[in-house]
């Protein structure tokens, strides 16, 4: 079956025109709460000056940004997915569907890790220092030149990530409205790769279009924020200013990422190929989504 992106944003652009006011309470939630906890719990200081219950409470200001947001990445899209949806419905989507979407993330982002870790390794056989390269503090002309070799090894494999990453970005597109709508764990992997066959190219042109939109808009929002606030508060409180215009950027992030997620669940039902049942609610009242 052929799937037109142009369809898929039409739909995605009705339903967020029709589901507006139960969107963005979720959105609220998960994007920009977080950023409020930040700014309201933790201390604004730099790392150095920052206490260990200041480093504890801002991690666990993360911990909750990260549950929060899956959370309201699958009710959105729990939303997005069926009209006869409700915002009840998609909370409880969002909760029951929220372990298995943490162990698919983390073992994505356990074998990520691993690929980063393979040029470190590179650079310590190769007898490259580590010690200097740490105590040079980012300063380029303090750091230790990279034995050739290894360079040219790094510099082959990054490319090739590159490559692979646009591919990856494409194909896993659709894993979170997998896990949430077929109930699959680390099989969502497999299945979002077999929905978006055909579709690469155009997913990776949709991505980097996106892209570039999100980070102009957020870019342009978030320069005039910090003038403003800096004019309000004063340039010696340029701690808070960083953190009220981090709050204001996260509004605008917010609304990009809504915007994708509800792209992304429109994007599975097309390609799914089969109409996605209604909501329905079994004996301890939480629905099927």
């Amino acid at each position: 079956m052929t799937v037109r992106i142009g369809s898929v944003w039409d739909s995605t652009q009705q339903v967020l025109a029709g589901r507006a006011s139960m969107l963005v309470p979720f959105a609220a939630i998960g994007f920009v709460l977080p950023a409020m906890l930040q700014v309201l719990l933790v201390p604004q200081t730099s790392m150095a000056q920052m206490s260990a219950s200041a480093s504890a409470t801002g991690v666990l200001v993360g911990l909750i940004a990260i549950v929060l947001g899956i959370w309201a990445q699958l009710a959105i899209m729990a939303l997005a997915t069926h009209p006869a949806t409700t915002s009840a419905d998609a909370s409880r989507a969002g909760v029951r569907r929220l372990l298995p979407l943490l162990g698919v993330a983390f073992a994505m982002g356990l074998i990520i890790a691993l690929v980063v870790f393979v040029p470190l390794v590179v650079l310590g056989l190769s007898g490259f220092d580590f010690t200097r390269a740490v105590a040079a503090q980012g300063n380029p002309a303090l750091m230790p030149p990279l034995p050739s070799g290894a360079a040219l090894f790094i510099g082959l494999y990054v490319l090739t990530l590159v490559v692979l990453g646009f591919w990856l970005m494409a194909r896993l597109m659709l894993t979170y409205a997998v896990v949430l709508n077929e109930r699959r764990g680390l099989g969502a992997i497999r299945r979002s790769i077999a929905l978006t066959r055909g579709m690469t190219w155009r997913l990776i042109g949709i991505t980097i279009l996106f892209s570039i939109v999100f980070f102009v808009a957020a870019a342009a929002v978030q320069g005039v924020a910090g003038l403003i606030f800096r004019l309000i508060l004063g340039a010696d409180r340029i701690t808070w200013v960083l953190a009220l215009t981090g709050l204001v950027g996260s509004i605008v992030t917010a609304g990009f990422m809504t915007m994708a997620y509800v792209f992304i669940a429109r994007l599975y039902v097309a390609t799914a190929g089969v109409p996605v049942a209604a909501p329905h609610h079994p004996e301890d009242g939480s629905p099927l989504i």
